[in-house]
């Protein structure tokens, strides 16, 4: 007998929380193709067209996140909060879902609780080694708790964590393969080593910096080709300096790699901020990585993450304060070990989790059942 499986997931903000909410809600519809999912997002963030154009229906709540910087502002802040937990809750009521999922992002907050007070079960997906207030809070109503780093008993209660690896695109799980495939797609020289750059869904404006520094010894590296996404935010300013700088033809300036499972399939090694989900899919693939954390994120959780695989020999880390002046020389001497690529090759692949998606999907069915179960 087929169950009418009905559930929300609830996230968004970044890439970093959008694309496992996509992998969980495409594992559980793999399992149970007739299960209803609803996504609910905050209104105005990428979520809103991400989301839609994967095939999911997502409605909108008025969040925003608190302003650190202008407290003032942040009444307003505690008013769309209320607006956001009223809405959520009539969403629910409506929705009749019988788990809610939480992937970071604001709009995690008022739809978690709100599932919680209405006595439906709720499942928290925490992606960093480091957790945030929000998921704490939410914690102690929740009764799973999926993570991807050791030692979250730190933060949560041990009985509810279960140690799952954070989900990862789909498109990159099916790409696994083939440099010299990927190599071709990118239109990029087998023969050449090659390091990707990339900065997060907006662009790192130290990381771009860093690279502006250090024309002269991307130019002076032949045997090297380098792919930089700069984020569209950056591109026309990055694009107009490389130019001045005399345009190096092994540096391939871009705004966006629209498809990133060749680029990573193609690269030697990759540059990247220290995000949760970049870690996951590093690891997935095996990339030796430079990780430079955003010093602009709650908690300085990057940091944390990044120290996860360091201390691993998974990963190398460069500062963000430091990036200018380490890390294109560091990215240069890496690349060219054969020794050192291996190692952080072997060290990273070890933390892949390559059916996070499905364990999580797994986890989101059984308390479903258990709470028809208990219903009936």
């Amino acid at each position: 007998m087929k169950k009418d499986y009905r559930i929300i997931i609830s996230g968004g903000g970044t890439g970093g929380h959008i694309f496992p909410a996509l992998s969980i809600a495409d594992a559980i519809k793999s399992k149970h193709p007739e299960a209803k999912i609803l996504f609910v997002g905050a209104d105005n963030r990428m979520e809103m067209q991400r989301v839609p154009d994967a095939g999911y229906d997502i409605i909108g709540l008025p969040i925003a996140g608190f302003d650190r910087k202008n407290l003032l502002k942040n009444f307003r802040v505690l008013w769309l909060i209320i607006k956001s937990q009223l809405k959520a809750r009539k969403i629910i009521k409506e929705f009749a879902p019988q788990v809610a999922v939480g992937v970071g992002g604001y709009a995690s907050g008022p739809t978690l609780k709100m599932a919680a007070s209405m006595n439906i079960p709720t499942l928290i997906q925490e992606q960093n080694s480091y957790a945030g207030v929000t998921n704490k809070i939410l914690s102690k109503n929740a009764d799973m708790i999926c993570v991807a780093y050791d030692g979250m008993e730190r933060f949560f209660p041990q009985d509810k964590i279960k140690f799952t690896g954070n989900p990862v695109r789909k498109s990159l799980i099916d790409m696994r393969a083939n440099r010299s495939e990927a190599i071709k797609a990118m239109g990029l020289d087998e023969n050449k080593k090659c390091v990707l750059i990339v900065g997060g869904s907006f662009g790192a404006r130290s990381i771009n910096e860093a690279i502006l520094a250090n024309i002269e010894q991307i130019k002076a590296h032949k045997e090297i080709q380098f792919i930089w996404q700069t984020g569209k935010l950056y591109f026309e300013e990055m694009q107009k300096r490389t130019k001045e700088a005399g345009n190096p033809e092994n540096l391939i300036v871009t705004d966006f790699v629209s498809n990133m499972a060749n680029a990573l399939g193609a690269a030697d090694l990759v540059v990247s901020r220290a995000g949760a989900g970049s870690i996951s899919e590093f690891a997935l693939l095996g990339k030796a990585v430079i990780l430079v954390p955003s010093p602009n994120v709650s908690e300085d959780h990057q940091t944390k993450n990044a120290m996860a695989l360091v201390e691993k020999d998974a990963a190398i880390y460069v500062a963000d304060a430091n990036a200018k002046e380490e890390l294109v020389k560091k990215a240069i001497e890496t690349v060219c070990d054969k020794d050192k690529i291996a190692m952080l090759e072997k060290n990273v692949e070890k933390l892949g989790k390559p059916n996070a998606a499905e364990v999580i999907a797994d986890e989101v069915i059984m308390l479903a059942d258990a709470f028809m179960e208990k219903k009936s």
